[in-house]
């Protein structure tokens, strides 16, 4: 009787239980992979808006929510939902469904507080260096695009980046920059081995370089503050803060290596190798590694050997932008977004290459997953595939973000680059300017930016 009543005290209390901490909401901008048979995101048209002067279209874009229970992680789902027949015969949520068209982070993408703020690098072939930035932010809840315009800025801004999160130790947003032209350190340009590459020359780039640095950034007037003294080579795809204010930055992974009965790719020396997690000290912008005194076996001379603190992941993945963010609640939990792949595999010859564009559908080039790195352990497990390889500019937990009450200036951009929508106009296939569109195919060009529209 008394295993009874104890047995049945243990199922209510399970019961009465607050959920495990992988019960968790994810949510995020969704990113687009351009894949090269032309399946782009899916376009809806809704119809054309004589107040606005343009056709309307639903796109796929936008912020996307999915669970993550602890065994499965469900499919991503719009949030808000957008929906053909909510807008159709309704001005100001047509206004609001299209601005999603422009929710779009190709070059970095930060969520804090209650705001977004998305930066979008446009074609070098298909506009000016001054324009090549565009910069839109949102509301996170609503979706609203705030200021209702787009802000575009020159191509010194520097703002392209690796990812950006909120410090909620000092309140600062950082980020792991793509600076071009910068000017090479001293110690190096008067290093007697120095020399100047006769292309640099050629482009006058003397002394100057390009690569990656971590910086400080201004929502406000999106003014980035380097702080890192150089600069960092290599493919980083992801960036985040934890509520302890220490800063990662994740690399992607190649194929180097056999893989393990854990499913994980080691190398010669039985290491983990792929896809690396490494600290970043927010004051001088140095990687944290690990320092030893070791004796040479031949030389015996002694030296100083570094080496990170966490091991390699063990998975590899791809180039492209990816996303990451930390559990406020648990500072030691990394979750991060991306491929499940290094996008090679074996192909349909049986050889291990580039895996084909084209057979992305049933060869898993650009398969996403979810993962989660744990700065205890060291540990990296992939925790679930992302149904419909749905890939994201940034990430955040709903309700559990380490930005969670921030409250930060996204009023607007002050004295840097250029302010403003982008002019638009509507050409026929003659070359003609028009005012509105009935029927046909047309030419819209905004901006810089030229594409064809189809009204059936």
């Amino acid at each position: 009787m008394f295993k009874k009543l104890l047995n049945l005290s243990l199922l209510a209390a399970l019961m009465a239980a607050p959920a495990g901490a992988d019960n968790i909401k994810i949510k995020g901008v969704l990113n687009n992979n351009r894949y090269d048979d032309g399946d782009q995101l899916k376009t809806e048209y809704v119809g054309w808006n004589a107040e606005l002067g343009k056709a309307i279209f639903i796109v796929d874009f936008g912020i996307y929510a999915m669970t993550w229970d602890g065994a499965t992680l469900s499919t991503p789902v719009k949030e808000p939902a957008v929906s053909k027949n909510d807008i159709k015969d309704d001005n100001d949520k047509q206004v609001w469904a299209t601005n999603f068209n422009l929710m779009y982070g190709n070059s970095g993408a930060v969520h804090v507080g209650d705001k977004i703020v998305t930066v979008t690098s446009r074609d070098y072939q298909s506009t000016e260096d001054k324009e090549l930035f565009a910069v839109r932010k949102w509301d996170a809840v609503t979706g609203n695009l705030l200021n209702n315009a787009d802000e575009y800025m020159d191509v010194s801004a520097n703002i392209e980046s690796a990812g950006m999160s909120y410090n909620p130790v000092d309140g600062k947003v950082y980020g792991f920059f793509h600076i071009t032209d910068a000017k090479l350190l001293d110690e190096i340009t008067s290093d007697e081995g120095y020399f100047t590459d006769q292309d640099d020359a050629d482009w006058g780039r003397e002394d100057l370089d390009d690569g990656y640095c971590l910086g400080t950034i201004d929502l406000n007037t999106m003014k980035i503050t380097p702080i890192t003294p150089g600069l960092y080579y290599g493919n980083f795809i992801a960036f985040a803060i934890n509520s302890e204010g220490r800063a990662f930055t994740l690399t992607s992974g190649g194929t180097t290596g056999f893989m393990g009965e854990d499913g994980k790719i080691y190398n010669i020396n039985n290491e983990l190798t792929g896809a690396r997690l490494i600290e970043i000290d927010t004051k001088t912008g140095l990687m944290v590694r690990d320092s030893k005194e070791v004796i040479d076996s031949e030389t015996g001379e002694t030296y100083i050997e570094y080496s990170y603190p966490i091991p390699a992941t063990g998975y590899c993945s791809q180039v492209h932008r990816q996303a990451a963010c930390f559990s406020k609640s648990n500072p030691n939990k990394f979750y991060w977004m991306g491929f499940y792949n290094s996008g090679k595999g074996v192909n349909s010859n049986g050889s291990w290459t580039t895996l084909d564009n084209r057979e992305w559908r049933t060869n898993g080039l650009f398969d996403t997953a979810l993962y989660e790195i744990n700065l205890s352990t060291g540990v990296c497990t992939r925790l679930a595939k992302v149904p419909n390889r749905v890939s994201f500019s940034c990430i955040w937990l709903d309700g559990d973000d380490p930005s969670e009450g921030a409250d930060i200036n996204v009023d607007g951009i002050d004295g840097i680059g250029i302010s403003g929508s982008a002019e638009t106009k509507t050409y026929d296939l003659n070359g003609r300017e028009v005012k509105s569109m009935e029927r046909g195919l047309y030419i819209v060009k905004e901006g810089g930016k030229v594409r064809k529209v189809m009204i059936p």
